[in-house]
């Protein structure tokens, strides 16, 4: 897999997205479910994602639950789905399924029929059930240093199967005018370039070769997120350091200028990474040199019309970086040259909220509402208080969700900017 296969993949999702009846866009109050297997239910990925939608705001008010299941293939999925997921009533979902169903070895026509079918299904049933943006996901790959201890012969194997399942996913979404969100591609090439820099003990999709860590779930986010459409236009500030002006986009307000120091509130934040140690796999700043994330989907930009010398030092929170006052003039994305932000502490606060609503999520879906149809099978008269109790724990997740969004304050931060002699 090279660059120019992966970004042509990268132009194929965008293309089946516009094409999906004009649909492919995240509204305002939208209610997202991720569905998939156990990679999905790792919560990494999926925590990444609500992390965006909650804190980066593609629009207003979204909310989201994680779907999750240890093992599940898209057939099984397709068996539970009106009594495990469709009870929520998401507007938007997104799928991925394709690593169990390929079954860790060669294609078939069998595997290959039955896949496209249970693909296809689950997306006819969702849109029957009211949902109204579906993202069919791709399978990611297997890593070719870990899977099956390192055996290359048997990871490029699997990786085949995995490309083919990604084909027809593809097929899928462009019959049944969905948007697509190519996993695999991005994955592979991410690994392939990264693993080459920071060696044999760093791998992108998991030391087992199937269950990534952070890196790699930040891949899985990237590419869900750009099948949800979303933009990246996080914020403008522009300043003019000659009058002394200074004025912000949507989700920022200036509060202040004096002499080159902008104080500003955001309401919005950039989405914000971690780990100290790039060469870590539990870092999601590794990968950040091989993925667009912040050009596509994180873009906070500073521009400086007459900063009045050639190189102006930027300060932002406790970090300072120079500049030419031309680029400054073209604008410069803050969410990218600044990985320690002051919007770190808060970011880190809302995503541990985050996480402890996807924990919930999990057992609330696997082991209470999954086993209402077999209690009700072997005792009838257990339906209704069973019903009361899921539709109860609906709402308690609704209730932590919005939650969330009300724990997403204001962020006050400064800009200081000094002409370098």
């Amino acid at each position: 897999m090279n660059r120019l296969s992966m970004w042509v993949g990268v132009v194929l999702v965008a293309l089946v997205a516009a094409g999906a009846r004009g649909q492919s866009q995240l509204q305002k109050g939208d209610y997202v479910a991720v569905v998939g297997d156990s990679i999905t239910e790792q919560k990494m990925y999926s925590v990444f994602i609500e992390d965006y939608l909650v804190m980066c705001q593609p629009a207003p008010q979204l909310r989201q639950t994680q779907f999750g299941w240890s093992g599940e293939t898209s057939w099984g999925f397709e068996r539970r789905m009106t009594n495990d997921m469709l009870r929520f009533k998401p507007l938007v979902a997104t799928t991925c399924f394709g690593m169990n169903d390929g079954g860790y070895g060669p294609m078939t026509e069998e595997k290959a029929n039955r896949y496209r079918q249970a693909q296809s299904s689950i997306v006819r049933r969702m849109k029957q059930a009211g949902v109204r943006f579906i993202v069919v996901g791709s399978p990611g790959c297997v890593d070719v240093k870990t899977f099956r201890g390192g055996n290359r012969e048997q990871s490029d194997v699997y990786n085949k199967t995995l490309a083919s399942l990604r084909d027809i996913a593809r097929e899928v979404a462009q019959s049944e005018g969905t948007a697509f969100a190519d996993v695999y591609d991005p994955m592979y090439d991410v690994m392939t370039r990264a693993e080459a820099k920071y060696g044999n003990g760093y791998h992108v999709a998991g030391g087992d070769g199937v269950h990534p860590d952070a890196n790699g779930h930040l891949v899985m986010a990237y590419a869900f997120l750009k099948g949800l459409g979303c933009r990246g236009e996080i914020g403008t500030i522009t300043v003019n350091v000659a009058d002394n002006k200074a004025d912000a986009t949507d989700g920022h307000k200036v509060l202040s200028v004096n002499n080159g120091s902008v104080e500003i509130e955001s309401s919005r934040y950039p989405f914000c990474f971690y780990g100290d140690d790039p060469a870590k796999t539990s870092s999601t700043r590794g990968v950040l040199e091989f993925l667009p994330f912040n050009q596509d989907l994180n873009r906070f930009m500073l521009v400086v019309h007459g900063a009045g010398s050639p190189k102006v030092k930027v300060t932002w929170g406790d970090a300072a970086r120079e500049f030419d006052a031309a680029q400054l003039e073209q604008g410069v994305n803050l969410a990218a040259e600044f990985l320690d932000t002051p919007f770190a502490s808060a970011f880190r606060d809302v995503e541990q909220q985050i996480r402890h609503k996807q924990d919930v999520e999990t057992p609330l879906v696997k082991e209470a509402i999954n086993q209402i149809p077999r209690v009700e099978h072997l005792a009838p008269a257990a339906k209704e208080p069973l019903e009361q109790a899921a539709a109860r724990g609906i709402e308690s997740d609704k209730d932590l969700s919005e939650a969330i969004t009300v724990s997403v304050l204001p962020v006050k931060h400064t800009i200081k900017l000094e002409p370098v002699r």
